[in-house]
Order: structure tokens, then sequence, then C-alpha cells
């Protein structure tokens, strides 16, 4: 055995770890989120569904090579219900990034919180990444240099991994030209001396690159954590604050979470967009008053008691009536006076046995219904958002809607919302958002609700409807006209409430139409205030 092949043996037994590492590469992870097939899939069709996901991948790969790998982690770190992170050791080195940012996320209160709206919802979970827009940037900027450290430890590492396998294939190459020979080739024997060699000096590169990686991501860690609350925050806020928009509006959350990816994107574009976006609250307000005042309302309410009366009704009875039944001998006395409805009662006033037919809602729409009042609450606002408090109170109680939007004579618009079937959210947004402009002219409302009150009468035999006229103005109505709607009026038993708006006393004055056209009138002078019509919705 010659010296070269000599030199070879002890070569071969200082590259078994190369050797080793060529045979079983250890695995590393582009992923910090553990997820199934599932949880992939979910990720991989809300991006290649959502254009402002790809816009946003595309902003970030100008800082960050591997952006889509670090938004699919933030995303299924809000769609899983409990995420489980990988171990950092079976990371790739370039990753690490990723692994520090979605652990300090999985770590932020708000982020858990915001779980609670996300999990399992990959439109919310894609909401909640795009909310982290900002902080990401930012995060990915300040986190440069732990990031190319990071990178050239990885390369390092691939180059360490090859330079093994070379060791491996250099071996094999000697062991073919040795073939069965005691000496192996001088060339042979130089090529396996050279890729130990390589080999050897590739893992220190390695290991000096991984030690510079862990001291630059030390130095970043405080960084990351705290653009990792803040990004945290952000997305708990956006979601919290589209929650909120969409019960404002009434949209149900089971009906979001049927929606199509598009669809739901949509709507909550037109909701954060349209025309009473930012009357979402007031909106809300008057909702949550409407159903509380529903919770309170009771079928013949007594109302405001006036007195005394004579009558058989013995959930009115007086106490000192009801404290002769203590008496035996007097008993059969109060059984005559029940008998002859002559028992005494509390008399009351105010409040009404509540209707059966459609509630209609006629909403004036002319130019001065712009004007502001207290809070920059606009006129349009305030009366919208009683009217969407009006459908939600016709839908409880099983009624038709129907919303009229009128001005001028020429102008007036209706939608209709069948009491029997759900009220499609883009057909409550078209009623709440259109506006006509223009003068005001109460006749042709005031006659197409009466028209559709008739019609429903004729065809469903349900009379009592209720009529509620929003307005800012006062208008002159005809003779001829008034004794039509008187007329037709006392046919079907309906009734009509007027809510004048901000206006001067002349409009709801003694003698006024609308005095003269309502059964009860009331005025709203604050338009920050959603309980001046409450009694309202106890007796429609």
């Amino acid at each position: 055995m010659d010296e070269e092949t000599e030199r070879l043996d002890a070569l071969t037994q200082q590259a078994g770890r190369w050797l080793a590492l060529a045979a079983a590469p250890a695995e590393r992870h582009t992923t910090a989120v553990v997820a199934g097939p599932y949880d992939r899939v979910a990720w991989r069709d809300v991006y290649a569904r959502s254009a402002a996901l790809r816009e946003l991948s595309a902003q970030l790969l100008t800082r960050h090579a591997h952006a889509p790998d670090l938004l699919g982690d933030v995303f299924l770190c809000a769609y899983q219900a409990a995420p489980r992170l990988r171990e950092r050791a079976v990371m790739a080195p370039s990753r690490l990034v990723h692994h520090q940012v979605v652990t300090a996320l999985t770590r932020s209160p708000d982020f858990a919180a915001l779980r609670r709206d996300t999990a399992g919802d990959a439109y919310a979970a894609a909401m909640a990444v795009l909310a982290q827009a900002s902080a990401l940037r930012g995060l990915l900027e300040r986190s440069r240099e732990a990031r190319e450290r990071t990178g050239r430890a990885d390369r390092a590492r691939q180059e360490a991994e090859a330079a093994a396998t070379a060791v491996g294939e250099a071996l094999r190459q000697a062991a073919e030209e040795a073939d069965g020979q005691e000496d192996v080739p001088a060339p042979a024997a130089a090529a396996v001396r050279r890729a130990v060699e390589a080999a050897r000096d590739a893992e220190e590169s390695a290991r000096r690159e991984d030690g510079a990686a862990a001291r630059a991501m030390a130095a970043a860690v405080p960084g990351i954590r705290s653009a990792a609350r803040n990004a945290a925050s952000a997305a708990a806020e956006a979601v919290r604050q589209e929650a909120a928009l969409m019960r404002a509006w009434g949209v149900d959350p089971g009906e979001t979470e049927r929606m199509p990816f598009e669809e739901r994107a949509r709507l909550a574009e037109r909701l954060r967009s349209g025309r009473l976006a930012r009357w979402a609250e007031l909106i809300g307000r008057f909702r949550q008053m409407a159903a509380g005042e529903r919770a309170r309302k009771v079928e013949n309410a007594t109302g405001e008691l006036v007195g005394v009366t004579l009558g058989d009704d013995l959930s009115r009875v007086i106490p000192s009536e009801l404290a002769v039944l203590g008496v035996p001998e007097l008993r059969a006395v109060f059984a005559a006076r029940y008998a002859a409805g002559e028992l005494m009662l509390y008399d009351s006033r105010g409040e009404q046995v509540t209707g059966k037919g459609a509630v209609i809602a006629c909403v004036d729409t002319s130019h001065s219904m712009y004007a502001e009042g207290p809070g920059g609450v606009t006129r349009e606002a305030w009366s919208k958002a009683c009217a969407l408090a009006l459908l939600d109170q016709a839908r409880h109680a099983g009624r038709d809607f129907v919303g009229i939007l009128f001005s001028a004579s020429d102008k007036l618009q209706v939608f209709r919302f069948p009491g029997g079937r759900p009220a499609p959210v883009t057909d409550v947004l078209d009623f709440a958002e259109t506006f006509l402009g223009g003068g005001t002219d109460f006749q042709r409302p005031l006659g197409t609700a009466a028209k559709i009150l008739e019609e429903e009468f004729d065809s469903a035999s349900r009379a009592r409807g209720d009529i509620v006229l929003i307005t800012d103005d006062a208008c002159e109505v005809s003779e001829n006209w008034t004794r039509l709607w008187n007329g037709i009026k006392r046919r079907l038993d309906f009734r009509l409430f007027g809510i004048a708006i901000a206006t001067p006393g002349t409009a709801t004055a003694s003698g006024s139409v609308l005095e003269s056209l309502c059964d009860n009138l009331r005025t709203v002078d604050d338009l920050t205030d959603v309980h001046t019509t409450a009694d309202l919705f106890r007796v429609i």
C-alpha cells in the first residue's frame, strides 16, 4: 500500500461525519406553522381569490424574497384555532425571522382574542393579514440585518451539505477506479482529499454564519416582538370594526360565512365606503334600542294611567275591588258586578295594540335632509337609521316592510321586504344609500303607502298596518286628497306616525298639515339621541 492510499484511508475515516450528512441531510422547513393539507388548501385558495393579498405579497417581495411564506404563516396563525409551531432546530435558517414573528404573534393577548373571530373563517383570517400589512413592512425593514445573516447561514449550510455529498461522490469514484486493487490511483486519492478539505472548510464557514445569524436574531428579537404586538393589535381592531359594521347593518354572522370570498369582500368594502358608512354606529344604536323596546313590549299595553273607569278587565282591577274577594259574603256581589262590567278599573291612554299589516316607512330625501344637526349627524342619517330599525321591527313580528323614499311629487322609489323571507343585505344597502334630492311632497308617498296597504288587505285580509312618515319639512295637501285619505284610513284601520326632524315649529304646530294627518306626531331636535322614538317601537 503506497503512501497516497494510506492517506486516503485516514481521510475516509475522518469523512464519516460528512458521509452521514450527505446520506441523511436534516429536514429544513420553510414554514413555521404546522399545517395539514386542508389548511394549506385554505391559504392557497384565499390567496388566489384575494387581489389585495397578492398585491401585498408583491410589495413585500421587494424587501424579502420569502414574503409569501411569511404571509402564509401569519394567515395560518389566525385561521387555526390553536396554531402549533415547529421547533427552531428544524427551520431553514432563512426562515428563522418568520418563526420569531409568528411566535410573538401567538403569544400576543390581542392575537388570542383575534382568533375567536378568525378561527376557521378564511376571509376573516385574510383580513387579519391585510390589517397587519403596514406592521409587516416595518418589521421586515427593521429586521433586514437578521434576515441577511440568516440567509447567509442558510446558504452556508446548503454549501456544507453539498460539500458532504461531494465527499461521498469522490470516495465512490475512488473505489471504482481502484477496482479491487490494493492501491488507489493517485488522482482519485487527491480528489477525495480535496473534497474532504472542502467539506471541512464549508462546515466551519457554516458554523461561523450560524453564530453570526444567532447574534443578529438576538439583537432583532425585541423589535420583532414589539412590531408583532402592534400588528396583532391592528389586526384585532380591524376585525372588530368590520364585525361591528356588519352587526350595525344587521348582517348575520352566519350569512357572511356562507358568502363566497369575492362577494363578502365587496360587501365589506361597500359598508366601509358607502354614503352612510360613517353613521354605522348610529344605525347600530338605533337597532339595539329597538331590540330593547321589543323586549319590554306587551300586546295591549296599558300606557299612561289617567284615572278610574268601569269594566270587566281583571288585569286592570283596582286593589280595593280585589279586597272584596277576601270577604266570603261579598264574593257573589263581585261576581255580579263583573258580569255586568261594573268593576272599577284603572283607566289608561297612550299605547295601543300593535298592528298586523305591513310597516311602511316613508322617508323624506329632499335636499334639506343633507343638513347636519348636533354631533354632525345629518337628517338623512338619522331618518335612515330609524327606518332600518323599523325594518328589524317588522321582521321580528313577521310583518312585511316597505321603504318609500320620496322628495318632490315626481321622485319616489319603493323598496319591498316581505316578512316571509330574509332581507338581502344588498337590497337593504340600496334602500339606505338611495337619495333622490329635490323638494317635498306628502301626497304621493302617503298615497302609495295607502295603496300598498289596500292591496295587502284585498289579497291577504290583513289590516291595521302602520305608516311612519319621517320628514324635515311641511307641505300642503288638497282637500280632495284629504277626503280620499281619511276614507281609506277608516276602511283599513291603519295608523300614521309622524316624525318631524329638526324642523321649525310651524311644521308641527296646531293645525299644521302634519298635525292633522298623523295619529301620533313628535319632533326630533337632537339627532344624536336614538331614544326620542323609543315608545314608537313599543306600539308598532
